[in-house]
């Protein structure tokens, strides 16, 4: 039986700006992601890797083309069900965390369930249970002021892989992680994709791509290759023009 599709973009342009301030972020990119398949996105700054992965997550519209996650065109569905299909399908790492100051750790990561009708002392458990994986359970209760960058960061993936999500979208998530804990969270988005989840990886980091099965490289807004994860990803950015920035 053939792999579920969870996205794809299909002809997708996103276009800034108006006139002479016009800024072309993505080019008629065609992208599809299947269930259980880890895809990770390499290409200089400037390549249009985030804009990429906020279209996919809605968080964004396309200019031109559609996405669709799990089948639903997010172009032609309103805000209010948008935003259904995110908290429920789509977890969602951002660079800056987006975290909630005023809630504790686990209350960041339950707050999506919560949002979506779980009870609390159900989401709770599902946040205690991410926040073991990402290996912070023991600072559920604690503040984001009493948590260091690298901390906040693990409480924003646990947020993103908390449930039952169908796609799982990462910018750049170990950012602010020492070496080791940057592969135990590869190890988690990897043990993730093959419970099923589709799961996209923006990275500049050639052995963090590694754990992919694919790796897709931008340039200028387009797709400029990609390969099997087998091969180097080093080789990949040498082939496409030059290192990852």
């Amino acid at each position: 039986m053939p792999a579920r599709q969870i996205l794809e973009l299909a002809a997708v342009s996103k276009v800034y700006g108006d006139g002479t301030t016009t800024v072309a972020a993505l080019r008629e990119v065609d992208l599809m992601v299947h269930a259980g398949e880890f895809v990770a996105v390499m290409g200089p700054s400037g390549s249009g890797k985030s804009s990429l992965l906020a279209l996919a997550g809605g968080l964004d519209s396309a200019t031109e083309g559609e996405v669709y996650v799990r089948g639903t065109p997010l172009g032609r569905i309103s805000l209010a069900e948008k935003a259904r299909l995110r908290r429920r399908a789509v977890g969602y790492v951002f660079q800056d965390y987006n975290l909630i100051p005023t809630l504790t750790a686990a209350e960041n990561v339950s707050l999506p369930l919560e949002l979506d009708g779980a009870k609390p002392a159900k989401a709770q458990r599902q946040a205690k249970d991410a926040l073991r994986q990402v290996g912070i359970e023991d600072l559920a209760g604690r503040f984001l002021d009493e948590l260091s960058g690298g901390q906040q960061q693990r409480v924003a993936i646990a947020r993103a892989i908390v449930g039952e999500k169908a796609l799982i979208l990462a910018d750049e998530p170990t950012g602010a992680l020492d070496s080791v804990t940057g592969e135990e969270i590869m190890a988690v988005l990897r043990r993730r994709a093959d419970a099923g989840a589709g799961v996209v990886l923006v990275t500049h980091e050639a052995r963090h791509a590694g754990w992919a099965d694919r790796v897709v490289f931008l340039r200028d807004g387009r797709v400029v290759d990609q390969a099997r994860a087998e091969t180097d990803p080093h080789t990949l950015l040498t082939d496409a023009g030059g290192p990852a920035r």
